[in-house]
């Protein structure tokens, strides 16, 4: 538990610094900040997840990362409502460039992201309580809670910007796997 207290300092140091130094022109151009001032922050604490998830590669082998890695993806992908195919396609090019989800083969992963997907494009209601369920599993080990919001918050923020609808759907995932959504910055 130790590693994970480490990353919350991290995050909370990258959040700190980027605050004291000010907010300044780092929006996405073409996109309103709104409550958005620590744009830069996000993109960092991104990179730091990022790097305490591979860290774990050895550690997330479990069917149930997998699964539930992969309806945060989906639901990821589909915070806004809708997925188009561009969308869908960038997403599968993330997760099959990801090291820690090269644990698995590659065509459990698309095959799973591609569900989770087509649920909640043919329904997004139901599809989201579903794809809900399945990410909730996770929260029996907590490593493996944790690494599933790290997950969402890689492929959300792997354009520099993570959309409010993102963050919305990251913190409901915070909410199934009982982790405060404080602890990845939301």
């Amino acid at each position: 538990m130790a590693m994970w207290d480490r990353i919350k300092d991290q995050a909370k140091g990258l959040q700190q610094s980027q605050g004291a130094r000010g907010s300044g022109g780092q929006g996405r151009p073409g996109q309103g900040s709104g409550s958005r001032s620590g744009g830069g922050s996000k993109a960092q604490l991104v990179g730091v997840l990022k790097s305490q998830l591979a860290s774990l590669k050895t550690e997330l082998k479990s069917g149930s990362y997998r699964d539930a890695s992969m309806a945060m993806c989906a639901l990821v992908a589909a915070a806004d409502g809708s997925v188009d195919p561009a969308e869908r396609q960038h997403v599968e090019s993330l997760i099959l460039q990801n090291d820690v989800l090269r644990n698995f083969p590659p065509e459990q992963l698309q095959q799973r992201f591609n569900k989770h997907v087509d649920q909640l494009t043919f329904n997004f209601q139901q599809g989201r309580t579903e794809v809900m369920q399945e990410i909730a599993k996770a929260a029996k080990k907590p490593v493996e809670a944790k690494a599933v919001v790290q997950t969402g918050f890689v492929v959300a923020g792997a354009d520099g910007y993570i959309a409010p609808a993102e963050e919305q759907v990251l913190r409901e995932a915070c909410a199934a796997l009982n982790l405060s959504p404080q602890e990845f910055g939301l």
